[in-house]
């Protein structure tokens, strides 16, 4: 082979490798993650990427973009409301955005807080509030909190994650404080709060994770936990543990998106 055809063949392979770079560029999955402690990673036990909102390499975001090789902008931060999504973490997004995850609403109704008060005092008052608040002011809420998304990331896939159910209906250590009867009633909250959430994803073309069916056998009392019980850290009670964020939520998610 003559030096000229050896550079021109050369050049040509340079020329392949460039397309085919600016081509998977192209296709690269644009991720922003965001929501609230269930996103950021609350339960996982740190807090290894930002303290501040309890983000972690624990976190289900952070594991989907690992499995799918995404470029993620992670902003899901501990204590989010639909307010966050609308005042500064729907911007994180933007027209080249191609995923889209979150979880949020329950900061709105008080979940976890309700779940913590009902270890160390009766709360039935406080479970017929968030009941009232998912019925009556979380549906407008979660409908701004989508359309914010949507107008920053306009093509993007977004999918909204519900949160899976504490209890199975058996006492135990774990569940120290929490009756049957308000395990019962937190589940059904629990139950009452996706549905909510479903719908109003489902009406914003969006599409629902549900987690629960992976949770089966996986409550607070079983042995192979994906929900924290009351911890010392009590930003981690009733959150996803580390097994919880990667067999319960990210294959709820790869169920959706592939």
């Amino acid at each position: 082979m003559g030096r000229g055809v050896l550079r021109q063949s050369i050049a040509l392979v340079a020329a392949i490798a460039a397309v085919l770079a600016l081509a998977g560029a192209a296709y690269a999955e644009n991720y922003v993650a965001m929501g609230d402690s269930y996103s950021a990673g609350n339960g996982a036990n740190s807090t290894n990427l930002n303290s501040a909102c309890n983000r972690n390499t624990y976190a289900y975001p952070y594991l989907l973009a690992q499995q799918r090789g995404s470029a993620l902008s992670f902003v899901a931060c501990s204590g989010a409301k639909t307010g966050d999504i609308v005042d500064s973490q729907a911007a994180a997004a933007n027209p080249s955005t191609n995923l889209v995850t979150l979880t949020i609403g329950g900061n709105d109704v008080g979940f976890t807080n309700l779940i913590i008060a009902c270890t160390t005092f009766g709360c039935q008052t406080q479970i017929n509030s968030s009941n009232s608040q998912i019925t009556n002011q979380l549906p407008a809420k979660l409908d701004a909190a989508y359309a914010a998304i949507r107008s920053h990331a306009p093509a993007a896939r977004v999918v909204v994650a519900g949160y899976a159910r504490p209890f199975a209906h058996r006492t135990c250590l774990n569940a120290t404080g929490i009756t049957l009867n308000e395990e019962d009633q937190l589940n059904a909250l629990t139950d009452h709060l996706d549905s909510v959430i479903k719908a109003r994803a489902l009406a914003a073309g969006f599409s629902y994770a549900d987690p629960n069916p992976y949770w089966s056998g996986h409550d607070v009392c079983a042995s192979s936990r994906y929900t924290n019980a009351l911890t010392l850290n009590t930003k981690d009670s009733y959150h996803p543990t580390r097994a919880g964020y990667a067999n319960g939520d990210v294959p709820a998610i790869r169920a959706i998106i592939g």
